[in-house]
């Protein structure tokens, strides 16, 4: 089954519940619901951001990207990271618009050729600067561009997790059939996402790790692993400096200004 734009508002509108949600496609929609409306009104954050490429031999090397988000009322989040190091890809900066509805706005200034590249949706299974994250990884992820289907209850590293299937939205641009996420009951953080190719082929696994509460409210991982089950590689993202509510605004996330990022 197959939800609309009309069923998601009515969910949203009346707090379904997951434990009242009647079938598994209203239950697996009902757990994404509750997982956004505990993440609302962070209004901004930055993070500090260590990024290590792992090839299938495990030489590594590593990059230093600064992150920051603006939450939009009414769309999906803006995001900015900024590349530090090493020298190569030195103030190399990625902007992404994410929409719930239609396709994302990116674009990507690559200083060497001193030009903002425009991320095609077409493109957005590519991998991002080299990493075993795409494109659609990176785009925050909102509600409307799945499909969900509620699996099982599981117990996942001591946390009594939900397991679901959510199946995007726009399958023809998407790398992906499907992804399973597990997703714990008390604080909706998810642990673990599995992803399948068009193949229907298990691609690769994205294991969350070491969640902090800010502002009483919000978590985040301090770690995120990438493993691609196909090529032997990985990614890993770890975050450090998180600060949040710190007054960013629209015009920090300007495309205009991507070639003045610091």
């Amino acid at each position: 089954m197959r939800f609309s734009i009309v069923i998601l508002l009515s969910l949203s509108l009346f707090a379904v519940s997951p434990c009242f949600a009647e079938t598994a496609e209203e239950k697996g929609l009902a757990i994404a619901v509750e997982a956004d409306l505990r993440d609302q009104g962070f209004s901004d954050s930055s993070a500090d951001m260590t990024m290590t490429l792992r090839n299938k031999h495990g030489q590594e090397s590593t990059r230093k990207i600064r992150s920051k988000t603006l939450e939009v009322a009414g769309d999906g989040d803006k995001s900015l990271s900024i590349f530090d190091t090493p020298r190569d890809v030195k103030g190399t900066a990625f902007l992404t618009f994410s929409h719930k509805i239609g396709d994302d706005d990116q674009w990507l200034y690559l200083p060497a050729l001193k030009r903002v590249k425009r991320i095609s949706s077409r493109n957005k299974s590519g991998s991002f600067m080299g990493s075993e994250f795409s494109y659609e990884d990176i785009a925050s992820q909102e509600i409307e561009k799945y499909n969900y289907k509620y699996l099982r209850d599981e117990n996942m590293a001591g946390q009594d997790c939900f397991v679901s299937e959510r199946y995007p939205v726009d399958i023809k641009n998407s790398g992906y059939t499907r992804q399973v996420v597990w997703m714990d009951k008390g604080e909706y953080r998810v642990w673990k996402i599995e992803f399948y190719d068009r193949k229907e082929s298990h691609l690769k696994t994205l294991v969350f790790r070491g969640y902090q509460q800010y502002l009483g409210k919000y978590w985040r991982a301090d770690s995120l692993e990438m493993v691609n089950h196909q090529n032997g590689k990985s990614t890993t993202l770890l975050f450090a400096n998180y600060q949040f509510q710190t007054g960013l605004t629209e015009s920090n996330f300007n495309k205009n200004s991507l070639k003045r990022a610091r």
